[in-house]
């Protein structure tokens, strides 16, 4: 049963990608596209992204050097739109501080663009007659990927926190679900790295990855399509704080 391409293997790789491709679907047809345009392009490619990776993997006629180079290729679009989804859900939860939460957005989504360039970069040097290059390299950039993400991740809940920044059900809900991916993948990578496992332990920790990773699109279905409280409005007049002073100050500099 824990054994790769066991049935369990399949429906861990598949179930969730299939998923999360419906959840984009159907957030598009609600018209999220306006307002969540980074997660459901997140949603609708990486999906499509990860099943052309476990068509590849199980195709007899794609060779390994193949599959690595369409792993490659969906593990750079799913960077990109990871840190531009990031970079969304900042915006939403700086909204009463427009120019903070352009000026996020903005240095989010471009480190994930130089990021995404780097790996590249990485990728066309790795290149050779052994497919081991390009293995490393790839673990190297999910390593990245998800020390990055982890904390941008939790900087954002703390200065959300430490502020007192109201959270809304949607933006919560999908950085939960990143969260809990990126901080189980990350803990996984570090004991893999230290321990020098076996190769059954490895393929158990793979099992682990994607089962946390079907949790994750089933905490975004929770979210997003299950109707949460009305929040109460507050009429009280909150004194003016730090944000807002750094948001007057930010505002001057984006218009020099």
């Amino acid at each position: 049963m824990l054994q790769a391409h066991s049935f369990l293997w399949n429906y861990l790789w598949v179930a969730p990608n299939l998923l999360v491709f419906f959840l984009g679907i159907l957030l598009w047809k609600r018209g999220f596209n306006r307002i969540l345009p980074s997660f459901v392009a997140f949603a609708i490619l990486t999906a499509l992204g990860d099943l052309a990776a476990f068509a590849a993997d199980i195709i007899p006629s794609v060779s390994a050097q193949n599959f690595w180079l369409v792993f490659w290729a969906e593990l750079l679009l799913e960077t990109l739109l990871k840190f531009l989804v990031i970079g969304e859900i900042l915006s939403h939860v700086f909204d009463p501080y427009p120019s903070i939460a352009r000026l996020g957005k903005m240095l989010v989504s471009g480190f994930g663009a130089v990021l995404v360039l780097l790996a590249g970069v990485i990728a066309g040097f790795a290149r050779g007659d052994s497919v081991v290059h390009i293995v490393a390299t790839a673990h190297l950039l999910e390593q990245t990927v998800f020390i990055v993400e982890s904390g941008l991740i939790i900087f954002l809940f703390l200065f959300a926190a430490h502020f007192r920044l109201s959270w809304d059900r949607i933006s919560f809900g999908i950085l939960l679900g990143l969260g809990i991916s990126s901080c189980e993948h990350l803990a996984t990578w570090a004991m893999v790295a230290n321990s020098s496992p076996s190769e059954h332990v490895r393929r158990l920790f793979d099992f682990v990855n994607m089962a946390t990773y079907h949790v994750a699109v089933l905490v975004w279905f929770y979210y997003l399509l299950v109707p949460g409280k009305a929040p109460k409005k507050s009429t009280i007049r909150l004194p003016e704080t730090n944000l807002a002073v750094w948001n007057r100050e930010v505002e001057r500099l984006l218009h020099q």
